[in-house]
């Protein structure tokens, strides 16, 4: 046992002194919103990074400098591509000559909102397939609790490798948040959970070489939790303002208002928004990984349950509104042409993960309604993987404005004219208080 220790520790410090002199090579598996951007921001760091996809198409646009990740410039991945720093492959084979892997892959929910870890659970084989004596294998998708150590761990160590003593194992989430301009990944913190104290310090080494912060914890069951009660945080107080919301619509008050006006405390709240349900990969899916857990526990999470249930209202909630607009303008859903703005999650992003627009113009279509959409970001929406049927964004026309028996604002994008929108427009719904700074034809607006 002593012989092991000493042979782990040993892989270790050869390890950091790759990690220290930026040599070691770095494979990330999984390049999409999270492994992209963890890829260019390691080859901005100085390490070789190879970019590991089964999406030849991706593999395709990274070699050739093309970003398809918003928040990742075009011109910054070129040139990392260009200068050899990063270069994206189909096959799993590079895997064998790496020393830092990091699994980025998704992580949904099946149907009956029940965790799927079969990416992870893939992922995991094939790096079992390749691992080596002194590689780092850090899982960042997010999941929970106990999936490192329970799933992920015996899958690696099935060779006969040990995790730290050959080979070093940590979970550390990711914290990506699309669009957000003021927090870049080197400025936000990065919980590091590892399975053994050595696999902690190899990690937090590494970890430290692109992040000001590094924040190391207990175990990998820490940081997993670590990163579901972030979301669960946001997830529930969504669901307490949605709540509010409905409520306020009952009794006659402006939601906006009273949540503005809480917000002028300078302390003891932290202001979140209503709006016309939550998206994204993170708020509308951890918590169901963590109430699904918590069974094997023998316990209900209530709370939780009943956030969720409250932000599923949120769509319906806007379509009955509209209903009501269209009534009072003697018209009826069936038959009126409603011009969405915005389908993606949240504003100034194109991702449409989990976003509200999904279910909302299904329930428009299911009722008959004739539905186009502007999204500047979004130029294809499609309601399902399942459905061959698309729509395609129209242009922000005079004309389509105006033909509009019903403009349906559900993201509010920064490039929008929204005074303008309002002056063309016959009438308004606002999910987002987007038309908030403006003066002329307020008349027209509804917010919801």
């Amino acid at each position: 046992m002593p012989v092991l220790k000493r042979h782990g520790e040993e892989l270790a410090w050869v390890l950091k002194d790759k990690i220290n002199s930026r040599s070691a090579v770095v494979a990330v598996v999984g390049l999409g919103y999270v492994g992209l951007p963890m890829a260019v921001e390691q080859a901005r760091a100085g390490f070789p990074v190879v970019g590991i996809d089964r999406d030849e198409k991706k593999v395709e646009q990274v070699n050739s400098g093309h970003s398809y990740i918003r928040d990742v410039p075009g011109e910054v991945l070129q040139t990392l591509v260009k200068g050899g720093r990063l270069r994206a492959h189909h096959s799993f084979d590079p895997l064998g000559g790496a020393d830092v892997v990091i699994i980025c892959v998704p992580t949904p929910l099946k149907s009956m909102k029940q965790p799927d870890l079969s990416f992870v659970i893939s992922a995991a084989g094939e790096v079992a397939g390749r691992i080596r004596p002194g590689q780092l294998i850090s899982l960042e998708s997010t999941t929970f609790p106990g999936t490192t150590q329970e799933i992920v761990l015996p899958i690696l160590q099935s060779g006969g490798y040990t995790a730290g003593e050959d080979f070093f194992l940590v979970f550390s989430p990711e914290r990506v948040d699309p669009g957000n301009k003021c927090y870049t990944a080197p400025d936000i913190s990065k919980v590091v959970g590892g399975v053994t104290p050595v696999c902690l310090d190899v990690a937090c080494a590494f970890y430290r070489q692109s992040i000001k912060k590094v924040v190391p914890v207990s175990s990998p069951a820490v940081a997993e939790m670590t990163k579901i009660f972030e979301n669960t945080y946001r997830a529930v107080n969504i669901a307490l303002v949605n709540e509010f919301m409905l409520l306020c619509d009952r009794m006659g008050l402006d939601i906006w208002e009273v949540v503005e006006a809480a917000a002028t405390k300078p302390f003891g709240i932290h202001t979140f928004y209503p709006g016309p349900g939550v998206g994204g990969h993170c708020i509308p899916v951890d918590p169901f990984y963590l109430a699904w857990r918590a069974r094997d526990y023998g316990f209900h999470t209530r709370f939780i349950d009943l956030a969720g249930e409250i932000n599923a209202q949120a769509p319906e909630y806007v379509v009955q509104k509209l209903i009501g607009l269209l009534n009072r303008q003697k018209k009826c859903l069936n038959g009126a042409k409603i011009l969405v703005l915005g389908v993606a999650y949240k504003k100034d992003v194109d991702d449409v993960r989990e976003s509200p627009a999904t279910k909302i113009v299904g329930l428009l279509l299911k009722n008959g309604a004739a539905v186009s959409y502007y999204d500047p970001y979004v130029p294809v929406f499609r309601l399902s993987q399942k459905e061959a049927h698309c729509l395609e964004s129209v242009p922000l026309s005079a004309e389509e404005v105006a033909g509009a028996d019903c403009v349906l604002i559900l993201t509010d994008h920064s490039c929008v004219d929204y005074q303008w929108v309002v002056e063309h427009a016959g009438l308004i719904l606002d999910a987002r208080n987007a038309t908030r700074a403006v003066r002329r034809g307020r008349e027209k607006i509804t917010r919801i």
